[in-house]
């Protein structure tokens, strides 16, 4: 089957098999590969995008599901040379260690900040509870979050 999806502003139309997963399409076809495979079972978060404005995990979204969609990887999060102010945030607060799940707790944050602008410190952990980080204690990731807020994190 023949999809279209605009990724990170730009038009993509390819020849798929029905069952390819949205993850693979992105990784795959487009090369994007800051979208990571951590599970294949929604578990982990580490494939967060965002699929016109909401947070979804594309492992366990067909690539035909997308088809006529808005897709948004960590590759278009900031949209220019300069870092999304979530991306600069996790920096600055030491969000990461491994960074294997960065990417995807990035846009699910970014996600969570849409819905909640100025989110207290329970929200921010209720809100990341479908994203797992294996090296940290989630603490800097949860300061990441909240110093991203003050600083319109949510765009």
């Amino acid at each position: 089957m023949q999809v279209t999806i605009r990724v990170n502003g730009n038009n993509t139309t390819h020849e798929i098999e029905d069952r390819l997963l949205l993850v693979h399409y992105l990784r795959d076809v487009l090369g994007l590969t800051g979208t990571n495979i951590g599970c294949d079972t929604t578990s982990c978060g580490a494939c967060t995008v965002h699929l016109n404005g909401e947070s979804v995990k594309s492992c366990t979204m067909l690539a035909a599901q997308a088809d006529g969609a808005e897709v948004t990887t960590i590759e278009g999060l900031a949209g220019s040379d300069e870092m999304h102010p979530m991306q600069r945030a996790f920096r600055e607060n030491h969000g990461l260690q491994c960074g294997f799940c960065t990417p995807g707790m990035v846009m699910a944050a970014v996600g969570l900040l849409r819905e909640q602008a100025n989110p207290t410190e329970e929200q921010v952990r209720s809100g990341l509870e479908g994203n797992l980080c294996r090296c940290t204690g989630y603490h800097n990731i949860v300061q990441a979050v909240l110093a991203a807020a003050k600083e319109g994190g949510a765009r």
